[in-house]
């Protein structure tokens, strides 16, 4: 039972990871992104199931945790790209109760590594449970006042698939270069590129977030037509114009 598990959650997150990668850099609102999004979507969602049962198999919470941020975080985002401005499903209130749960066990699971007078088995520092329960609160009230407002618009629904989509890549490119470095040469490691593609989908996440909030910066006629496209399409999002455009 562990062998095809592991061969699923290795292929999944090798997968999801080239494809989270291409997804990031092709032009936003075209073909190809629309397609690499979605095998996105598969291959982290394998990866991460597979990554789950593993963890408990072996009752590493850390893993554990993590595994059922990532399907909540690629579900969540997945389902704001095919919804239009204003939609909200019932389904929505079962995201917010998940991501509530997750964020309660993470942060308690935290404190009780915190209190404790031995070092965790795992090795899993308690800084990293905080912070994976802060990113499981902050979804957890992103989903009230998504409830709440009666659905997101424009821009609003664009943020809030970009960074659920950013962060659950992020945790797949952690989980292998910098939880894993000893599986590169060693030549990759003294030079940091691990540390970076690491923490790429961070970087890329905040920069794309900035270069969104920013759109006003463009002519009115121009940022309003865009967002009408936006707001009438399932999942191609688009892409902000000004002279030279954007990549």
């Amino acid at each position: 039972m562990h062998l095809p598990l592991l061969i699923l959650h290795i292929t999944g997150g090798t997968l999801g990871i080239l494809t989270g990668f291409t997804a990031i850099f092709l032009r936003k609102g075209s073909r190809w992104h629309a397609l690499a999004g979605k095998a996105f979507v598969a291959s982290m969602l394998t990866m991460a199931s597979c990554g789950t049962i593993l963890a408990l198999m072996k009752n590493e919470m850390n893993n554990v945790f993590g595994g059922i941020l990532t399907v909540y975080l690629v579900a969540t985002a997945w389902a704001t790209a095919r919804r239009r401005d204003g939609q909200t499903y019932n389904y929505d209130w079962g995201g917010l109760i998940v991501a509530a749960a997750i964020a309660a066990f993470i942060i308690t699971f935290g404190i009780r590594v915190a209190m404790s007078p031995t070092a965790p088995t795992d090795g899993t520092p308690p800084f990293a449970y905080f912070f994976m329960g802060s990113v499981a609160s902050l979804s957890t009230f992103g989903d009230l006042r998504m409830l709440l407002r009666g659905g997101l618009f424009g821009l609003q629904r664009l943020i809030r698939h970009l960074w659920r989509m950013s962060f659950a890549l992020f945790i797949a490119s952690a989980s292998l270069f910098l939880a894993r470095p000893h599986l590169f040469p060693n030549i990759l490691r003294t030079t940091y590129v691990i540390t970076l593609l690491g923490v790429a989908p961070l970087l890329l996440m905040i920069f794309w977030t900035i270069r969104v909030r920013l759109a006003k910066v463009y002519k009115p006629h121009r940022a309003l037509a865009a967002r009408a496209r936006y707001s009438q399409t399932s999942f191609d999002f688009p892409r902000p114009q000004r002279s030279g455009g954007l990549p």
